[in-house]
């Protein structure tokens, strides 16, 4: 028998002679391997009291199961029993038919090769034990039996592709950047290409181009290719364009062909690579960008252009393939060399593979917060003897709160101290057991049970999530301290979304009563903290989900504030402990943190009112000697105003925020502004940018201003194409709102009510401007 140990690429499942098989390839320090299962089952649930309305309807469609007795049980307490399938097709045909009978089935959704993995524990890398068949181009194992491996980090080569194409998806060129390539592939006539930093490949038609694309692949054997949007559009069009020209895709490693399915989300498999999409990725990652096009983070996060910046960039690809070819592959490589730098300066594979390891899931996948709930939590209930519900078994209408939310009191302060719960939500499931298990185990015995809300009631000792909770806290600390910080932000996206997932009516495991047991525990957390400071004699002027802002004197300077923030934390913990062993009986993993000292900080009101708003405040921070304003909320943080907005906000706050601050220089600035803005100073500062979030033709009534504009250029210029999603920037002229394309007649009275006004009337606020702009060049405030 051979051994084998790496990090999984690939992983599919089909009918065999046998029964199920189970392949997956792994990445090995020695290379690619190929793993073959054991022949497998396949295995869903029913209640032990249908078994004789299932084997009727079993009989009825010629499915061949094996049902066996099992020690679980569903949520409504019923005792299940499991149904084994020796074919795939006979698997979801079963299920097809049993609901069609009403008799309820569990875990069916569950694909057989994710089960396989997740029973075992398996997250991103196994150990691995069979027999070996093959060894060249690469080993294959058959008979192989798998376990979890936590200790294998790949390294990984890896290939950048973009493809080019017109508007129907028919193929132009295809990049092709890695390590050990750069070419372009390229349908035309050979031409002169001496001149060129790359490999041109002249093909002769879409077949050549895709058959020198699997040539390509094959010579320089990537384990990963990664590319922008690369799934669902690269390989979409890629695998479209094949099936329409009779063509077949063996991009996989031994030749295997890709195969690529289309449903809620595109599925891909390479056998032997595997795809990881940048955009994804960094959503995944959390990182926000107001477009995550390529041109725009490019921009951002390098510094650098798209070699194609018109506004229409489809009508100059198909100019240049018609044209000039040599400029197309330019622009082609240089995406993919974007592509590559992105995933290089953000450590986005890093990322991905430390995401896998700790979820299971596989790196391509994206997204899957619900899926990655479900591979962490299915294995240990079973061992805890239920089998996982089925969405809305729980019968319940109600909704659960959001976060709290204090109302403020508006003005402007001299010291404000920011108190933070670190990681609120999980800190409180590990501390009062919120967990699917412990909810229907505490209902069972409610007298020995920890209380929630909503007549929830979570079990002391039968319960999961607290300790994976722990667990990923003591490991995100190490990281911490090992300065890891990809494993850090990927423990710390993965706590955050534990909340998320059993609040998603997506999820199989939500119900309110697990939800509102946490945001409801939430808030009288936030409201007990606030009463506990005002006992001590400081005011509290704000709170935001498990955020307490608290007021203290103005003669007090930054060290006696930080002493006194430090101080709230501690007695705040220790209060916490006291009171959660005195009425729960429990210990309290909740933790406040002193966060921040803002000096001065503005609380605004709601605009045309005299009440507090929410969510939105500005302060300055002393850092390492340097200050910093920081915008919560407001305009110069949301992308959706101009720039002239942004720069005047910020000025007006430095000077709201100086110790020589008056009104007047406030009304001095706004005059300053308007004067500068109809002397067309900042003309470059007057364009709005905002997404399409429906197709174009879909905006028919009630059209907002970017929809507008786009419909009018688009009336003028036919040939021209906006697409859902697309960033459209805008301006107000003197002829209306107007697509923007550089210079226009603009209407700086419309600048001056809508982007200049609101902002100095957050600040003072019974500010009204009439007739803004005299012929005598004074702006007259009332």
């Amino acid at each position: 028998m051979q051994l084998a140990s790496g990090f999984i690429l690939s992983t599919q499942c089909y009918d065999s002679a046998k029964g199920i098989s189970i392949v997956v390839w792994i990445l090995s320090k020695q290379g690619p391997v190929k793993l073959i299962s054991t022949p497998q089952k396949a295995v869903f649930f029913i209640n032990e009291s249908q078994i004789d309305a299932a084997n009727r309807v079993f009989s009825e469609h010629g499915i061949f199961c094996e049902m066996k007795p099992v020690a679980l049980k569903s949520f409504m307490q019923e005792q299940v029993v499991s149904c084994y399938f020796s074919s795939l097709k006979h698997y979801y045909n079963a299920a097809k038919r049993l609901k069609a009978q009403h008799i309820k089935v569990y875990e069916d959704d569950i694909r057989p090769i994710d089960r396989f993995l997740m029973e075992r524990f398996i997250k991103g890398a196994v150990w691995a034990q069979g027999r070996q068949i093959k060894s060249h181009p690469y080993p294959v194992l058959t008979d192989t039996k798998f376990k979890k491996n936590s200790d294998f980090t790949p390294q990984f080569s890896s290939l950048s592709l973009d493809i080019e194409c017109n508007g129907e998806g028919v193929l132009f060129s295809i990049g092709l950047v890695g390590a050990n390539i750069d070419t372009v592939l390229m349908i035309g006539q050979p031409q002169d290409t001496s001149e060129l930093e790359f490999n041109l490949h002249w093909c002769v038609d879409e077949i050549d181009l895709l058959n020198q694309l699997c040539i390509h692949i094959e010579t320089v054997d990537p384990d990963v290719i990664i590319g922008w949007n690369v799934i669902e559009f690269d390989f979409s069009v890629l695998h479209a364009r094949a099936e329409a020209l009779g063509v077949e895709l063996p991009l996989g490693r031994n030749k295997e062909k890709m195969q690529l399915r289309q449903g809620n989300f595109t599925r891909l498999t390479i056998p032997g690579r595997v795809v990881v999409d940048g955009i994804d990725t960094l959503k995944n990652a959390t990182y926000h960008y107001d477009s995550f096009s390529l041109a725009n983070v490019a921009s951002i996060e390098l510094g650098e252009e798209k070699l194609i910046n018109t506004d229409n960039r489809l009508e100059e690809i198909i100019r240049q393939f018609n044209e000039d070819k040599l400029s197309l592959a330019n622009y082609n490589r240089q995406d993919c060399i974007l592509v590559m730098r992105l995933f290089e300066k953000l450590k986005l594979l890093d990322f991905a593979v430390v995401r896998s390891q700790l979820t299971g899931l596989e790196l391509e996948r994206m997204g899957g917060s619900v899926a990655a709930f479900t591979n962490l939590y299915l294995p240990l209930l079973h061992r805890s003897g239920y089998v996982a519900p089925n969405l809305g078994d729980h019968g319940l209408s109600f909704d659960s709160p959001g976060g709290y939310v204090m109302s403020s009191q508006p003005g402007l302060y001299k010291n404000i101290l920011v108190l933070d719960y670190k990681s609120l939500y999980p800190s409180i499931m590990r501390t009062f057991c919120i967990d699917p298990l412990g909810l229907i185990e505490g209902l069972k015995s409610p007298d020995n049970a920890i209380e929630g809300f909503n007549q929830a009631h979570f079990s002391r000792t039968a319960h999961h999530l607290p300790e994976l909770i722990r667990e990923l806290s003591v490991t995100r600390q190490i990281a911490k301290d090992k300065k890891q910080p990809m494993l850090s932000q990927a423990i710390k996206i993965i706590m955050n979304s534990l909340y998320g997932v059993l609040g998603s009516k997506g999820c199989r495991f939500y119900d309110p009563r697990l939800s509102s047991s946490i945001t409801l525990r939430g808030h009288e957390i936030m409201q007990t903290t606030k009463q506990w400071i005002e006992e001590w004699g400081y005011e509290v002027i704000y709170g935001d989900t498990d955020s307490t802002f608290v007021k203290l004197d103005d003669d007090l300077n930054s060290l006696n504030c930080n002493e006194i923030g430090t101080v709230l934390a501690r007695k705040i913990n220790k209060r916490w402990q006291r009171v959660l062993q005195q009425d729960y009986r429990i210990d309290s993993f909740l933790e406040i943190e002193y966060e921040t000292h803002y000096s001065p900080f503005f609380m605004p009101t709601i605009r045309g009112k005299t009440t507090g708003s929410k969510k939105r405040y500005v302060g300055k921070v002393e850092k390492d000697g340097t200050s910093k304003l920081v915008f919560k909320g407001m305009e110069t943080v949301r992308s959706d105003w101009t720039e002239l907005a942004h720069k005047f906000q910020i000025e007006l706050f430095e000077i709201l925020f100086s110790e020589n601050y008056s009104q007047e220089l406030i009304i001095q600035a706004f005059d300053r502004y308007v004067k500068k803005l109809y002397a067309g100073e900042f003309d470059s500062l007057l364009v709005y940018r905002k997404r399409l979030g429906r197709h174009l033709a879909d905006y028919q009534k009630n059209i907002p201003p970017h929809a507008k504009a786009a419909k009018q250029y688009l009336a003028e210029n036919p040939h021209f194409a906006f697409q859902r999603g697309q960033i459209i920037e805008y301006v107000y002229t003197t002829q209306g709102v107007e697509y923007y394309m550089g210079k226009h007649n603009y209407d700086y009275l419309v600048y001056v009510n809508k982007q200049l006004l609101p902002i100095v009337r957050v600040i003072v606020n019974d500010l009204v401007c009439n007739n803004p702009f005299q012929p005598n060049g004074q702006i007259i405030l009332i």
